[in-house]
This record gives structure tokens, sequence and C-alpha cells, in this order.
């Protein structure tokens, strides 16, 4: 998973639509698993979670070319951000919420 926050700065145009074309190549590469955002209350910051299969799938994502350019030119759109990136070891609940992580204890035949 890769999570990415930041606080916005001048979200412009141009912003706009590679968010649009990074969100397109990310949907269409092998591995992807699927994408949740969050934005605070005032707007003052906002987070991305990209789900992956694997790193080796993550890695594919960070050498597109879209996502290059548009890291290259974060400082002109974000007042500040940090990327986490963080395998899942464990996912679950009561099974009446699904997420692309799946239940790994509903997939292991363990306690519910």
């Amino acid at each position: 998973m890769a999570s990415f926050m930041f606080r916005p700065g001048t979200l412009d145009a141009e912003f706009t639509a590679l968010n649009r074309k990074i969100s397109s190549q990310a949907n269409n590469l092998e591995g992807f698993l699927g994408e949740e955002n969050w934005i605070s209350d005032d707007g003052s910051l906002r987070v991305a979670n990209y789900w992956w299969a694997d790193r080796a799938s993550l890695d594919r994502f960070m050498r597109d070319k879209v996502h290059l350019y548009a890291k290259s030119r974060q400082s002109r759109w974000y007042d500040g951000y940090h990327v986490v990136i963080a395998e899942v070891l464990a996912a679950y609940g009561d099974g009446r919420l699904s997420h692309v992580t799946g239940d790994t204890r509903r997939q292991a035949g363990g306690k519910r």
C-alpha cells in the first residue's frame, strides 16, 4: 500500500488533468487493487491510499512517466507531502464491509 498525504496548495487545471491521468494509469496496471481518497473537513489535508497486490506492481507505478513528471512538479501544487509505503500483514472485519485487502482471517479459515 502506498499512502500519499498532502497539504494542497494551488491545484490548477494541469494538476487536475495529471491526477486523473495518474489514476487511470494506475487502474490499468496489473496488480493494482484500488484507490481510496480522504479529505479533512476543512480541506487542509488530503490522503490517497493506493492498494497494490505486491511491491513489484507498486514499483511499476512508481516508474510511470506521467507519475514521475507529476512528482517533479509537486512543489507547484503542494504545501507539503508525506508518503508511506506499507505491507499489509493482516486485514479483517465483521464481514459486512468489503475491502480490496480481503479478510485474512476468513481466507485462512480462522475465527470470524
